[in-house]
């Protein structure tokens, strides 16, 4: 048996996780995946019952599962983290050691880009260091005041932490289109984004088969938007990946279309990448496509890991199905001009996989 550890989230977190696990039913059934699933508390919900918005016990058994379904959540809205809002995808994050964040922006049939041009390409994320606060420090804080008019924020970059992302990208791009593009901003970060770009440069040595493009950052956030189909796996820091993913979703059709996988050596989480939209929470508006798609991608990732080809079979059903709902306004969510609600684009999918 594989075990999914669910965590609905905040916002419309819930709505869209019941849409995806009803998904993965169907997919379990007709693939013979052997799928159980174990929801545990995080977010809102448990800080109301718990006074932690990740009780240890949810945690622990996120740690113990073979992948984790997490919903968006709404850390914006938290406590102070002594008052227990800890931000559950960043502590995931640290104490899973999930450092590789897989964010693909893909152009999908029916959804024009917003770019002109088709868009295939996937963003490589260090997903541990770089200038978030909260996970880039052993003990404490990476942002403090030493007085009331100054505030600082200190930058980690390490030489494991560079070789192991850029591993992972040189590894996906020999699946995909053989490029790989470091994106970085050395000319000005001389010592971090430095040592980033020679270990990144190191590592290429060893893929011959892949080319190696480099890119300053800024110059990059204008390229995507001028042709990102020159582009194929991107790999570059926590800060700047996290921005230019976004924005590569969304001209290529929708950040709402954007799946997400933070994985590491030994664990992997589903997590949409766009937030919990509390603004339309419970009224069956929310487009589940994001998560949907970080689910397949949890499914492609336990095939690799446990050798199980069904399981890519399933992603691939997942996605498949998905590229034929987006293509008519019939069987598209509200947000891309459709009809169905929530729910009923959920349904429509769970029905063309069984």
């Amino acid at each position: 048996m594989t075990n999914l550890v669910v965590m609905e989230g905040d916002g419309i977190g819930p709505e869209i996780t019941a849409a995806t696990l009803g998904v993965l039913k169907v997919a379990d059934r007709a693939f013979g995946l052997g799928l159980t699933f174990t929801n545990v508390p995080i977010g809102v919900a448990a800080l109301r019952a718990q006074g932690t918005t990740l009780p240890e016990a949810s945690f622990k058994a996120a740690q113990e599962a073979d992948g984790v379904v997490l919903g968006p959540v709404d850390h914006n809205a938290y406590p102070p983290v002594e008052q227990g809002g800890i931000n559950p995808s960043g502590s995931l994050r640290k104490r899973l050691d999930l450092y590789a964040n897989i964010r693909p922006a893909k152009t999908r049939a029916g959804i024009p880009p917003k770019c002109g041009v088709p868009v295939d390409l996937v963003i490589v994320r260090e997903n541990t260091e770089g200038f978030y606060a909260d996970r880039n420090m052993f003990v404490g804080s990476g942002e403090f005041m030493p007085t009331p008019d100054v505030a600082l924020s200190v930058r980690k970059i390490t030489r494991q932490g560079c070789i192991r992302i850029a591993e992972a990208a040189f590894e996906l791009a020999m699946r995909r289109r053989k490029k790989v593009t470091a994106v970085h901003k050395a000319n000005v970060l001389h010592l971090s984004d430095g040592l980033f770009l020679r270990e990144v440069r190191k590592v290429a040595k060893e893929y011959p088969d892949v080319e190696l493009d480099e890119k300053i950052v800024d110059a990059m956030a204008a390229l995507l938007v001028r042709d990102p189909s020159r582009f194929d796996c991107i790999v570059t820091g926590n800060m700047f990946g996290d921005i230019l993913s976004d924005e590569a979703s969304e001209i290529s059709g929708s950040l709402g279309l954007a799946g997400s996988t933070m994985a590491g050596d030994d664990a992997c989480c589903a997590q949409a990448q766009h937030g919990s939209a509390p603004d339309i929470q419970g009224q069956d508006k929310a487009n589940p496509t994001s998560l949907l798609l970080s689910a397949a991608m949890l499914l492609e990732w336990l095939a690799g890991r446990h050798k199980r080809p069904e399981f890519d079979k399933a992603a691939k059903a997942i996605e498949s199905a998905i590229d034929g709902a987006l293509q008519s306004p019939d069987t598209r969510t509200a947000d891309l001009k459709g009809k169905l609600g929530t729910k009923a684009f959920g349904r429509h999918i769970a029905g063309l996989l069984g």
